[in-house]
């Protein structure tokens, strides 16, 4: 009894690792993060410069700026070199400096806020698929608590199967919260990035 205690009591906790959101009541309930979520990020969360509505349509034909804004976006480079990209950038702007760097972060928003969307998306479905093995979880220590309470109980070949797809699925269970939890981070440094990168662009208007 003392085994079966443990395992009513290991599953109960490993269901807890579903989601925070499954313990603190939030506007969208199927949203795993403690981080808040933001369905959609605006242009004017970061930017505060030139209007930015033509440019989010022209940043594209641009070469040279779409360029920059890829590497900018690209978060292989280093914030540290973005000053000297955005100020080799700007130099060479000439009189259309002000237009061109506004296309600059025009692309660099829609191609970090694409991204965004689609961790966004990833972690909604991530978080889908916890909540069913969570609940198959719970189907196999009720399954196993029905089995060892039978008076007639015997180690049985189907009992020690279930018992072991039991671990297996709370050792995946856990790895994939722990996961999770990593994911969760990412929208957010998406957002920060795309602000740190407006605030230096901005700085060269």
């Amino acid at each position: 009894m003392l085994r079966l205690s443990l395992l009513v009591t290991t599953v109960t906790a490993a269901a807890a690792l579903v989601s925070p959101a499954l313990a603190q009541p939030k506007p969208d309930p199927t949203w795993p993060c403690t981080q808040r979520k933001v369905s959609t990020l605006g242009p004017g969360a970061v930017w505060t410069g030139p209007d930015v509505a033509q440019a989010l349509t022209e940043w594209g034909s641009d070469r040279e700026a779409a360029q920059l804004a890829q590497k900018l976006a690209s978060r292989r480079t280093p914030l540290e070199e973005a000053d000297g990209l955005i100020a080799d950038f700007a130099e060479k702007a000439g009189p259309e400096k002000a237009e061109r760097l506004t296309r600059v972060f025009a692309g660099v928003f829609e191609l970090l806020n694409g991204e965004r969307d689609k961790v966004m998306a990833g972690i909604t479905r991530y978080a889908r698929g916890q909540r069913v093995m969570a609940e198959r979880i719970r189907e196999e220590a009720s399954q196993i608590s029905e089995i060892k309470t039978s008076p007639d109980v015997k180690e049985t070949k189907e009992l020690a199967d279930l018992e072991s797809r039991f671990n297996w699925d709370k050792r995946i269970f856990q790895e994939r919260s722990q996961s999770l939890t990593y994911v969760c981070e990412v929208p957010t440094l998406l957002e920060q990035r795309l602000g740190e990168i407006a605030r230096k662009i901005q700085a060269k208007l």
